[in-house]
């Protein structure tokens, strides 16, 4: 991780070389800054084998800055501020979730830091729904949304993008200076308008590699949205024949510029170890669907009313319906 400090080092101060070079070209420019707020909260009625339970939660907070050195140079902290499930009903754990330097132009982007993973940033930002319910990989744990490390991304031709990031590999909520570092690499074509086609790959190793595959093809049209992907990951956590695979589906319509509906299918598969009788990750493989409504009463606010139907692979565990009303606020 040193190494890759100090050639970040290098590489923003050249960059920064460039730009007070070329700031003549932009007198009109005042450096500026925002804070960011985003709060997610919800209602969950929640039923399974006959049981019930009714409760209402708040699931997260962000709490950030972004500032804008030049039209070129910004950077951004901000704290992820989240609801410790199973500890204690109102316990709250803050973690640093970015806090980086970003350098941008038309055809390159270089940032350093704690820094948002390519993983699956497409899928969540398609998605669109985060409020309410992670992307596939995120919610899987297939990789962290966040961690420390180093990015760039290079636009090739208009079309096509090539990003690729070095990574500590732990994620954002455990961040542990090791000799363990994750490398990553994706492409992204555009081949006509609000239509997306990406391929992603990581690779990190201790004593067992983990690679990871990604496939994600997806439309955003101004009003509706349809996407798919497909997942695998060999030797999940690191651990030696622990692989993972699934799909995933989603689609939205917006009916109105306040009232959208929506849609998602998530399948989720693990493999069945040598010498053993059962998939390894048994109790939480299986079948997810999603469905519900978005409202969008005035900017900054969504509420949604949805359900989620989660039915597991295991024989002896039972499904769960959790009829929700989600809602996010930005400010």
């Amino acid at each position: 991780m040193k190494k890759i400090f100090i050639c970040a080092i290098t590489l923003f101060t050249s960059l920064n070389i460039f730009a007070q070079n070329s700031s003549s070209e932009d007198t009109q420019f005042k450096p500026n800054g925002k804070p960011v707020v985003t709060i997610f909260s919800d209602f969950k009625y929640s039923m399974q084998d006959g049981k019930t339970n009714p409760a209402f939660e708040l699931s997260r907070a962000y709490f950030g800055y972004v500032y804008n050195f030049s039209p070129n140079f910004s950077s951004k902290v901000l704290f992820d501020v989240s609801n410790t499930a199973g500890l204690a009903p109102s316990s709250f754990t803050a973690y640093v979730k970015n806090a980086y330097a970003e350098y941008t132009n038309k055809s390159i982007k270089v940032g350093f830091g704690m820094i948002g993973t390519s993983t699956f940033s497409l899928q969540e930002s398609t998605w669109g729904k985060r409020y309410l319910l992670k992307s596939f990989q995120d919610l899987n744990g297939f990789s962290s949304s966040a961690d420390l490390g180093a990015s760039v991304k290079i636009q090739i031709v208009p079309q096509l993008s090539f990003d690729a990031q070095v990574l500590n590999g732990e994620g954002y909520q455990k961040v542990q200076a090791d000799s363990t570092l994750k490398v990553a690499a994706g492409l992204t074509y555009q081949p006509v308008k609000d239509l997306y086609v990406r391929v992603y790959g990581d690779y990190m190793k201790k004593n067992v590699a983990q690679k990871t595959f990604n496939a994600f093809v997806g439309y955003v049209g101004k009003d509706f949205t349809l996407a798919g992907e497909y997942n695998l990951q060999k030797g999940n956590k690191m651990v030696s024949d622990h692989d993972l695979s699934g799909v995933s589906f989603w689609g939205t319509y917006k009916a109105s510029k306040i009232v959208s509906v929506f849609a998602r299918y998530d399948n989720l598969t693990s493999n069945t170890p040598s010498g053993a009788t059962s998939h390894w990750n048994a109790s939480k493989d299986g079948q997810l669907y999603v469905a519900g409504l978005e409202f969008f009463p005035v900017k900054g606010v969504t509420i949604s009313p949805n359900v989620q139907f989660s039915d597991p692979k295991l024989a002896s565990a039972k499904s769960t319906t959790n009829l929700m009303v989600n809602a996010s606020f930005n400010f």
